[in-house]
């Protein structure tokens, strides 16, 4: 009979043990999910997609949008399947506020095909397709070919055109002047395009010294059209001309 009290002692003390255990387990678990729910996200590296829409790709409205959790799950996670975008990670700023980072695609330009703009990286591989223009990534005109295949490069003849253009997009970018196209002609010779405004850049030489006049000169073309020629334009010679076309 002792034994037998013994036996049903040790069990209630398991039991006790088990459901205190299970109590604590709870109760932690239940203080991570609330204390550490996402109430507040911030942003960074987006330019394609807006912050509402990196947000709802993250977060998924239940106790799995929890700080710890997603920090742990984004860790420099590639993505799959979301056009423009290569990797993102989420770092924690505090228990309930999250920094979400995005790292795009490195886009040189794109191209329209088939009604649909094709996006190419700096070495011309053709690494999204989309409906519209994006803004920040210049539609590249002018260059020829018979196809367009993605994941593949671009098949033109001067495959150096594709440095070119990632140049003068960074060029554009640095003194924020981007323009609305960039064209080049048979010879490889570029003009770009703002607005009623063409500006006649000419060969590749002295790229970075005709465009960083750009800013200066823009403004006072504002609401005029006609060509700005450049192409003689080394930094020495200084000759730029506008020449003004009939508005109608």
């Amino acid at each position: 009979m002792k034994k037998e009290q013994t036996f049903f002692t040790r069990k209630r003390i398991i039991i006790l043990i088990v459901i205190m255990f299970l109590a604590i387990v709870t109760g932690v678990s239940t203080f991570v999910v609330t204390y550490y729910r996402v109430t507040k996200v911030e942003v960074d590296g987006n330019i394609h997609y807006s912050e509402k829409e990196i947000e709802e790709m993250v977060l998924r409205g239940n106790i799995l949008d929890n700080s710890l959790l997603l920090a742990r799950q984004y860790k420099d996670k590639a993505i799959v399947g979301i056009p423009f975008i290569e990797s993102m990670s989420v770092e924690v700023a505090s228990h309930d506020k999250i920094v979400i980072q995005v790292y795009e695609k490195a886009l040189a330009g794109c191209v329209a095909y088939l009604g649909k703009y094709m996006y190419f990286d700096r070495e011309g591989i053709v690494v999204e397709s989309a409906d519209q223009v994006t803004e920040g990534v210049p539609q590249v005109t002018g260059l020829s070919f018979d196809e367009v295949v993605l994941h593949e490069p671009l098949p033109v003849e001067d495959t150096d055109v594709f440095a070119d253009i990632l140049s003068i997009t960074q060029l554009l970018g640095k003194y924020d002047i981007l323009a609305d196209k960039i064209h080049f002609d048979r010879a490889y010779r570029v003009t770009l395009y703002y607005d009623e405004v063409r500006v006649d850049i000419g060969d590749r030489n002295y790229l970075d010294e005709k465009i960083m006049q750009l800013p200066e000169i823009l403004p006072h073309l504002d609401g005029k059209k006609g060509v700005l020629r450049m192409q003689d334009f080394n930094g020495e010679n200084e000759t730029v001309t506008f020449e003004v076309e009939d508005m109608q």
